[in-house]
């Protein structure tokens, strides 16, 4: 599916409010100035509101990204697209964008 490129700088939040970041941007590719975001690195969460065993199931700590581009690469590895599908652990839930950049897009 098509869409617009992830970079740094974009928002992505897990299910309940975490802040997810990359873990290892590729820096030989820049979108808007940052660079751009792989399959290949998982992201780190950090302030998920899901509660621990006993009360939930959570909170999340990371978050790997299922699906990529399939025509746009940066070192070799698919890009990440606005469309992409994710997964979050130990909860399960996907990982959500809310801010990205929109001069280019991909499939």
């Amino acid at each position: 599916m098509p869409g617009f490129l992830l970079h740094l700088g974009a928002t992505v939040l897990c299910a309940h409010g975490g802040q997810a970041t990359p873990s290892a941007p590729f820096a030989r590719v820049m979108l808007s100035g940052q660079p751009v975001t792989t399959l290949a690195a998982p992201y780190v969460i950090a302030g998920c509101s899901m509660p621990p065993p006993n009360a939930g199931n959570g909170p999340c700590v990371s978050g790997q990204w299922l699906v990529g581009a399939t025509r746009v690469f940066a070192g070799g590895q698919p890009v990440l697209l606005q469309s992409s599908t994710s997964v979050c652990a130990p909860t399960g839930t996907p990982m959500t964008v809310t801010v990205i950049q929109t001069r280019v897009s991909g499939v």
